[in-house]
């Protein structure tokens, strides 16, 4: 759950891209006590009307330098390109620049599960979903996938498990996002049309990590050498898996899943 109080009472918040976490985070800010600003490229878009009457100022039309220069926060959209002029001025005078994910972490009231990698990640966070459930968790399951985190904000509760699909375009507008188990699926180089480069890619995800601690986990593909590179310098508890894993971790033992710990192996999954 997040560490330290966030408040956005009275300041002037300016969210950047109408897309869905753009019009979550708007909503969440609105009803948190920020004058909220939500700025669009696109000349018009639908929700508009609605944004306005519930006391949301719209800018459309490109991202102006003079809006920024107002904010007290800026929250962007994952995807807007950050190395923008208008970002930059802002940055130069000290105003913090966060994403979605990050600015609903900060009022969770619950743990998260936080699930990244170029491919399978919404497929494992929904199976990771529907087995805590299963379980009889509260379990609620979000981010990249489906709904944005920032609509779950009022329904965390300590005993709340957020499981969160985590995309690249997230995780480089973290600061304080600290997950309390972080699954690593896969790396293979992706995105390079908005991520300047491989290595920005990369840093991107192991922000993923940036912020656990030896009390966490860390789940790492043990059979992609990216992953396990990515993961080298993790301080959590690493958690490994792979069909021909070597030593501790989970893999595949004839008709089951099992963990391997010490030498001994336990049966956890029938593969049917």
């Amino acid at each position: 759950m997040a560490e330290h109080a966030f408040s956005v009472d009275g300041r002037n918040v300016v969210v950047v891209g109408a897309a869905r976490s753009g019009l979550a985070a708007a909503e969440l800010l609105r009803k948190r006590g920020a004058r909220v600003t939500l700025s669009e490229s696109r000349a018009s878009f639908d929700e508009a009307a609605a944004l306005v009457s519930s006391g949301v100022q719209i800018e459309t039309g490109g991202h102006q330098p003079g809006t920024l220069a107002q904010a007290d926060l800026v929250v962007v959209s994952p995807g807007v390109p950050l190395e923008q002029p208008a970002f930059a001025a802002a940055r130069e005078r000290g105003v913090e620049i966060i994403g979605e994910l990050e600015l609903a972490w900060r009022w969770l009231k619950g743990r998260v599960i936080a699930i990244t990698g170029t491919k399978g990640k919404s497929t494992t966070t929904t199976l990771i979903g529907s087995m805590l459930s299963a379980a009889g968790r509260q379990v609620l399951v979000g981010g990249n996938i489906g709904v944005p985190l920032a609509t779950q904000v009022d329904q965390s509760t300590p005993e709340t498990l957020h499981v969160v699909e985590a995309s690249s375009f997230q995780l480089e507008t973290t600061d304080t996002f600290h997950p309390w188990i972080a699954a690593l699926l896969n790396f293979s180089p992706d995105h390079l049309d908005q991520h300047p480069t491989v290595e920005a890619y990369a840093a991107a995800k192991q922000r993923l990590f940036a912020r656990q601690t030896q009390d966490d986990v860390a789940v790492i593909n043990a059979e992609d050498p990216p992953a396990r590179a990515l993961a080298r310098g993790v301080v959590a508890r690493r958690v490994p898996y792979g069909l021909s894993l070597e030593g501790d971790g989970f893999t595949v033992d004839g008709a089951a899943i099992v963990e391997r710990r010490g030498g001994t192996s336990e049966a956890l999954v029938p593969v049917s």
